[in-house]
């Protein structure tokens, strides 16, 4: 990757996304460790095509920009390729091993519920704490308790953040198009914040629902949506932070409150959902802030960030598209129709042929679901309905005495047809081994012959 001439002296500058993740498994899960030295996108533990096929795909997110090519595209994308199979993504075997082990280690202690119970959610606490079971676990049960004292499902249905467009004008940030990967990109204007003006309008507690209502968007919207439009698993997203004219002024104790606030949150109960964080236009005064900021940030987090100064176009259009960069990061957007581009929430999750796909997928799940339920029914209740049904048709007698096959009746001939199979299986065993044993008694037979005894 290029790197830009010009850098602020005594930054840490670290690159995240590079390498590949260590094989070795030690046999002992509970101690088992993986590099710490490189963190590669957590998409990397789902199987993904050669370099040369992720280049030609990569040209493909061109047609989010013209509709009508992409939904030719996405017609015959539904045809070729399950639209499950790529929001699920294709599990690597030796995490899915360890993932299974740890789903079992919590089951022991608790009801897992089932919306956090997925296989791509274990697997990022995992991944943050290096996949040691034992630390794994104790991170995901306060997440679970958190969830709960924070009441974040009711949050995410109920909460209604009315004063964001004021917000965002005293706070520029938000989601805005997808980097080259497909990866939601988020940008975020800090140099521009007035946090006075920012707590006149809210407070520090709605902010911080406000955040978490995000957080459960892009868990459940917009890295699904970027998925079917990239056609391949997305599950991190790509930061984008100017920080132009921000010192250590700038962190006072109401904005050490707020930062802190949410740093907790992303770090303890949203872990390994970014890719990499671009921080630009960091000057010198940004030097003495970045190192009490980093004290607030762990070692995986850190990997993930590269701190540049005003030259970082190069470094940001190798990850991100212009056209998906504003025009006050060297990009090609205005968002003109909607009032500038961290209000224009742009993106994937905003086309309703996508969100339909979604709502879609949604329904079929919880039909499948109903019908589960459904076969649980009791088989009591089971007659009562075919009797009532028959009871429209004919006399009640007349169906009782009809020979009928009722689900009682099904289950037993399912239980013989059971007991049969595996009693041919032993026939089948008994008899190859009456023929070993005829066997080795003729063998037997002919060596006594042969010693003329």
């Amino acid at each position: 990757m290029h790197k830009s001439k010009e850098r602020v002296k005594d930054i840490d500058i670290s690159r995240g996304g590079d390498g590949d993740p260590s094989s070795g498994l030690e046999e002992n899960l509970f101690s088992t460790r993986r590099t710490k030295l490189i963190h590669p996108p957590i998409e990397t533990h789902w199987n993904f095509p050669s370099r040369e096929e992720y280049r030609r795909s990569v040209s493909n997110l061109s047609v989010l920009t013209k509709p009508s090519k992409f939904r030719e595209s996405l017609r015959k994308f539904r045809k070729r390729k399950d639209l499950k199979t790529i929001l699920e993504g294709t599990h690597d075997p030796k995490d899915e091993q360890l993932v299974e082990s740890f789903r079992q280690l919590l089951m022991s202690d608790v009801q897992l519920p089932e919306k956090q119970n997925d296989y791509h959610t274990l697997l990022r606490f995992l991944r943050m704490r290096d996949f040691d079971l034992l630390k794994a676990k104790t991170m995901y049960l306060n997440y679970l308790k958190w969830r709960d004292e924070f009441r974040v499902d009711t949050i995410s249905k109920e909460f209604k953040f009315e004063e964001n467009s004021e917000v965002k004008k005293c706070y520029p940030h938000g989601f805005h198009g997808v980097d080259r990967h497909g990866r939601p990109l988020y940008i975020e204007r800090v140099g521009l914040v007035d946090l006075n003006a920012l707590l006149q309008l809210t407070t520090v507690e709605r902010f911080v629902k406000y955040h978490v209502t995000e957080q459960e968007k892009t868990l459940n919207l917009r890295f699904p949506a970027c998925s079917v439009a990239a056609k391949r698993h997305i599950a991190s997203s790509t930061s984008v932070i100017d920080v132009k004219g921000v010192g250590i002024s700038n962190f006072s104790r109401p904005a050490r409150h707020v930062f802190m606030e949410i740093q907790k949150i992303d770090s303890n109960y949203y872990p390994e959902t970014l890719n990499r964080l671009f921080i630009v236009n960091a000057g010198s005064g940004f030097r003495a802030l970045w190192k009490v900021l980093k004290a607030f940030l762990d070692a995986r987090t850190i990997k993930k960030i590269e701190v540049l100064g005003s030259n970082y176009r190069r470094n940001l259009v190798e990850v991100i598209d212009p056209s998906n960069l504003p025009t006050f990061l060297f990009g090609n957007c205005t968002c003109s129709d909607y009032g500038g581009c961290l209000v224009s929430d742009k993106g994937p999750w905003n086309d309703p042929e996508i969100t339909d796909l979604l709502q879609a997928v949604v329904e079929n799940e919880d039909e499948n679901n109903d019908e589960e339920e459904g076969d649980e029914v009791s088989e009591e209740t089971g007659k009562n309905q075919t009797e009532n049904f028959y009871l429209d048709n004919e006399d009640v007698d007349q169906y009782r005495g009809r020979n009928y096959i009722g689900k009682p009746a099904l289950d037993n001939i399912k239980e013989l047809e059971t007991a049969i199979h595996d009693t041919m299986k032993k026939i089948q065993t008994l008899e190859a081994a009456l023929e070993d044993t005829t066997m080795a008694l003729q063998g037997l037979a002919n060596n006594v012959k042969g010693l003329g005894i």
